[in-house]
């Protein structure tokens, strides 16, 4: 028995005992009457006790949670006029001279059909009762379900979304590199090595939820080294990351779409370009801001899919939700990114 089922097990004897200790609750300080008691109380409990538990483990989920709904009332009703009758049977023959009937104020019994009318009501509580307790269980573990059945969903288009990456990442780090082979081979040679580097952080320290930002620094770096192999003197690079050490941990490879894009599109074989990058820290928020002339590609060029700031931006609704803002603006042929993430 776990855990869960002790607590359940001690909480069901523990409002049982507090009901059957009621009457001498109630009625403490005055005469008792044992017989009464029995008759009028603990009889009756022990059929509410019966309704209770039978709903509980067995009529409930069999037919009113099957949409039986005619025979779950059948079988109730007849339960409880049953029980009625029998506690009448057993006041007849156990108590009858024992306990006194209730009366009106003119001596009176109360009609038959008023005491039955209220015992019907008394036996309806336990029956609503374990209805509420199973339904409320049935809602909680349906929520649970769900939950889990999303996070599960999340973490596989997550997945998804990080293995697509990779792929995309290498495709477009080979054509720069290919950029290279002809025209300086030396080059395209020390490009190789640290595509090899980046890649090994890309496979083995990215399958992670969250990695340390300094790590994430370091890798975007060496990329930008890296691209900055490729380029003419006509291009300046200009970057600019945090060097102070911090305990901020945030989801992997979610700036390197913004930089590719930049080396993308900010740069042309035979015009001055600039391009400018600059994360800052502000406690636990990440804010990132990249800034490139304007180059629009031809509809022919296939250098990447594309698909870079669209999987950046689903990743983001996946992994920070209400937690981060993502603005793009294309202002006198000058193409800026702000990106803030609030970490937690």
């Amino acid at each position: 028995m776990n855990k869960n089922n002790k607590i359940t097990l001690f909480a069901h004897v523990l409002i049982w005992l507090v009901l059957i200790s009621m009457p001498y609750i109630l009625s403490y300080g005055q005469e008792q009457n044992i017989n009464r008691i029995i008759a009028h109380f603990w009889v009756p409990m022990l059929f509410y006790a019966i309704i209770f538990y039978i709903n509980y483990f067995f009529l409930i989920d069999r037919f009113l949670f099957q949409k039986n709904t005619l025979l779950f009332v059948l079988i109730n009703t007849l339960m409880i006029a049953t029980f009625i009758a029998l506690k009448e049977q057993i006041e007849s023959y156990f108590f009858l001279n024992l306990i006194k009937k209730p009366t009106d104020n003119n001596g009176k019994a109360p009609p038959l059909k008023m005491i039955i009318y209220a015992q019907m009501l008394s036996y309806l509580a336990p029956l609503l009762f374990s209805i509420a307790i199973k339904t409320t269980k049935r809602w909680v573990k349906a929520e649970a379900e769900r939950k889990e059945a999303a996070n599960f969903k999340l973490q596989s288009e997550l997945q998804h979304l990080h293995y697509q990456l990779q792929p995309h990442f290498f495709f477009n780090s080979l054509n720069n590199i290919y950029a290279l082979v002809d025209v300086l081979p030396n080059q395209a040679k020390t490009s190789i090595h640290s595509l090899g580097k980046l890649m090994r952080y890309m496979l083995y320290e990215t399958n992670v939820e969250l990695v340390e930002l300094s790590k994430e620094i370091d890798f975007l770096e060496k990329y930008i080294e890296l691209m900055k192999l490729r380029v003419s003197d006509n291009i300046t690079i200009n970057y600019y990351f945090p060097s102070e050490k911090t305990n901020i941990k945030i989801a992997p490879l979610l700036f390197i779409s913004l930089i590719e894009n930049a080396f993308k599109h900010g740069v042309s074989a035979n015009k001055k370009s600039e391009i400018t990058m600059k994360m800052s820290l502000d406690a636990k928020t990440v804010i990132f801001k990249i800034e490139n002339d304007n180059f629009p590609k031809k509809m022919n060029d296939k250098s990447g899919s594309g698909i870079g700031l669209q999987n950046l931006e689903k990743r983001l609704q996946l992994l920070y939700p209400n937690q981060y803002t993502f603005e793009t603006i294309l202002k006198n042929n000058r193409f800026s990114v702000f990106l803030k993430i609030e970490t937690t």
